[in-house]
């Protein structure tokens, strides 16, 4: 089991370290690729998973507390992965409550 331990903190790891990747990534064809690699070590953990528990190293109790939190994480990543799929903010309650200029007074709307 200790095979099967190492190879979960490894496919963990990579979920993370390929998030961060596609954050950093330039073109949507990039991201989307890193955010599909990072799905697919997700998934890896889950099958990983479900060996610890057919091989008696996982409780059913932590199997379906951990499932539930990778079905959450794959759901994220299938979405991120989808093309078109930007993070973006509306601006629409920030608009205007900005002090532009380069002075230390709060703009009244008048210069």
């Amino acid at each position: 089991m200790r095979i099967v331990g190492a190879h979960r903190r490894r496919a963990s790891q990579a979920i993370a370290l390929n998030i961060a990747e596609g954050n950093g990534k330039a073109t949507s064809a990039d991201r989307r690729r890193s955010f599909e690699s990072a799905r697919g070590s997700a998934l890896e953990c889950a099958a990983i998973q479900t060996c610890s528990l057919v091989c008696d190293a996982l409780s059913a109790d932590d199997n379906s507390q951990q499932k539930a939190l990778l079905d959450r994480r794959v759901a994220m990543l299938t979405k991120l992965g989808q093309r078109g799929y930007a993070v973006s903010e509306e601006l629409g309650g920030w608009v205007g409550r900005f002090d532009t200029d380069a002075d230390t007074d709060a703009d009244s709307g008048t210069e």
